[in-house]
């Protein structure tokens, strides 16, 4: 098992490097934004994962030990593979995963390239409790998409139409004080809708 390199840059591409290890060569996928920060001859240091595959060995590189450990807990979930698990960590920072999946919040991870909302979702289910939150997001409540996603699908199963429900939700979530929870918001989203009872029944 290969845990880590420590090499000098030979071969640069956007999301990936070669490392020279003693004489070796080590073709290394790292995230973007890690790739951007590097250039030729650069001395480097990476944790690596080894995913072996019945057709390919391939190696991850990764600047943090907690970068190495959120991309083995992505590789957990259905649905993610190894390139999927890279493209979280290269669109989103360790502190933001965990916030997101602290937080409910399957939004981020649906605008990652090649993740779909079911893996989205899957994602924030299955790595709940598993990642450390940043401080911040442990005592802040869930962001405004999380918010208005709930609020919505609590109206649709109160009977009101999802249109309806949107308008509603987005209305209370835009004006929302810092802190609201989900049950106030519902709350102030009923109240709203209480004029508009005729259009959803029909009466």
């Amino acid at each position: 098992m290969i845990s880590s390199l420590r090499g000098r840059v030979v071969h640069l591409e956007p999301e990936s490097i070669v490392l020279d290890v003693h004489g070796v060569g080590y073709a290394v996928a790292v995230t973007s934004q890690h790739a951007r920060r590097l250039h030729l001859g650069d001395e480097v240091f990476v944790h690596t994962s080894l995913i072996v595959r019945e057709d390919a060995m391939s190696l991850f590189g990764f600047e943090s030990r907690s970068e190495l450990d959120v991309f083995g807990h992505l590789l957990s979930v259905s649905g993610v593979g190894p390139k999927s698990a890279l493209g979280v960590l290269s669109s989103l920072t360790v502190d933001q995963i965990a916030g997101a999946v602290a937080g409910e919040d399957d939004a981020p991870f649906r605008r990652v390239s090649g993740i779909g909302p079911k893996t989205a979702k899957l994602i924030v289910v299955q790595l709940a409790g598993k990642l450390t939150a940043p401080a911040t997001a442990a005592t802040a409540s869930v962001p405004p998409a999380g918010l208005g996603d709930q609020v919505v699908a609590a109206l649709v199963a109160l009977g009101w139409s999802e249109r309806i429900a949107t308008e509603a939700a987005a209305a209370v979530v835009d004006d929302a004080p810092a802190g609201a929870t989900v049950p106030a918001l519902l709350k102030l989203a009923l109240a709203q809708l209480g004029p508009a009872r005729k259009e959803r029944t029909g009466v």
